[in-house]
């Protein structure tokens, strides 16, 4: 689905409620769909006062059509001390911020729900309109999957900083990186593995990454850091350290260990007149071939005049 298409969509869910309790209530809230993308990315499901299920079959308040989630996977409720995810023994297991709900865990403005393979957000509070609209235009620009920027934002930050070095002869660098054999992954052991994998490389990855660059998913398996005011030599050296960081230490999903490596194309140029956005990625993803085709789990570069 394409960001420029993502509409508010309210939906109205079928809930048996209970009286409202007396004392402090949880107040207004609501979960709003953010992966996978698609035409449900941006739903907006209002969570009343009673409860409300959430899974595959036709009963629940929020269905959700997806192998990976259960019939009735989960059950999110109020009390006079707030809202409350519930796991109802699901196949995959239920998460608020990736930590398993084990008996009733507690929500809070701005968690992440997942049920199986499908992540939401959970809103409440003063002022819910403004922090769901707020939500909408944050999935244009971030990957909600990985919690990193997303292709498009990717697009204009190069945009600008290609237009400033080329202004100012100045060097920039841009680092394809893509991670080896991962449809194995996914054809093996499932989507969910393939998901976790992409956000533990996201969280390993980003934390080395200086707050004037970026890191972002291009698409798929594939990233990209865009290094300002950098050359070659550094680049090939941020590279390198990135391989390092993912070959290091094995993925751990449930009882899975994966032994997993990266392989990365490097462009970098020092102003060349006339490059564009889109040339500077063809080089750095010629590269990145390149290092797949030499085996994998190694660097390539190129320089641009």
């Amino acid at each position: 689905m394409e960001n420029s298409a993502i509409l508010e969509r309210v939906h109205d869910t079928q809930i048996t409620a209970p009286k409202r309790p007396t004392g402090k209530v949880a107040g207004e809230a609501c979960l709003v769909h953010i992966y996978p993308t698609g035409a449900s990315m941006g739903c907006r499901y209002s969570l009343g006062d009673g409860g409300i299920f959430l899974g595959r079959g036709d009963d629940n308040g929020i269905r959700i059509n997806d192998t990976s989630v259960s019939r009735r996977h989960a059950r999110i409720f109020s009390t006079p001390d707030g809202y409350f995810l519930n796991d109802l023994q699901s196949t995959n297991g239920s998460f608020v911020n990736d930590i398993p709900a084990h008996g009733p865990t507690p929500l809070a403005d701005g968690n992440h729900v997942r049920v199986g393979n499908c992540i939401y957000k959970f809103l409440t509070g003063g002022n819910i309109e403004l922090d769901y609209h707020e939500e909408i235009y944050r999935l244009t620009i971030i990957d909600a999957l990985t919690e990193i920027h997303n292709r498009r934002y990717l697009v204009d930050f190069l945009d600008r900083e290609l237009a400033r070095s080329i202004r100012h002869e100045r060097p920039l660098s841009v680092i394809m990186i893509d991670i080896d054999r991962f449809k194995m992954v996914n054809d093996t052991h499932g989507h969910l593995c393939g998901d976790f994998v992409l956000r533990e490389l996201s969280q390993r990855v980003r934390d080395h990454v200086r707050r004037e660059d970026l890191f972002a998913r291009s698409g798929g398996e594939e990233f990209c850091m865009i290094l300002v005011e950098t050359g070659l030599p550094a680049a090939l050296d941020v590279a390198e350290r990135v391989r390092d960081i993912v070959a290091s230490k094995p993925f751990t999903f449930e009882a899975l260990s994966l032994p997993l490596t990266v392989s990365l194309g490097v462009a970098a140029t020092l102003g060349e007149t006339g490059l564009t956005s889109n040339e500077i990625l063809r080089r750095a993803d010629d590269k990145l071939y390149q290092a797949k085709n030499a085996g994998r789990n190694c660097v390539a570069s190129q320089t641009c005049p």
